[in-house]
């Protein structure tokens, strides 16, 4: 009883197979650095001024306030977007709505 098994690769072959596979892999890098890299650019750290009429008439304009939508809106960090909010809450600006104690919802007076 013979046992079955995988044949074994001549030289020939795998060398063939090898040659295959790094052409792949160089086509796939020429792939890579011509596609256009979608760059990050950093979020800013200080929050916009709470007294700017033009920032707070455009938050005006949004149904519902929240740090993340705010932080995408003016592309500052979520923590800046946090106490830009409570400055504008404690003007009387804004008021909570809802929310717990890891997300606040506000809306527009």
């Amino acid at each position: 009883m013979t046992m079955g098994g995988k044949k074994k690769i001549g030289l020939k072959q795998m060398e063939r197979m090898q040659t295959k596979k790094d052409e792949e892999d160089s086509k796939k890098k020429k792939e890579k650095t011509t596609a256009p890299s979608k760059e990050r650019k950093p979020s800013g750290i200080v929050p916009p001024d709470v007294k700017n009429e033009k920032i707070v008439g455009e938050l005006k304009k949004m149904p519902v306030l929240t740090p993340y939508a705010v932080a995408s809106r003016f592309n500052i960090r979520i923590s800046a977007a946090r106490a830009f909010l409570e400055q504008l809450k404690e003007n009387g600006v804004i008021e909570q709505v809802g929310g717990n104690h890891n997300i606040k919802i506000y809306k527009a007076n």
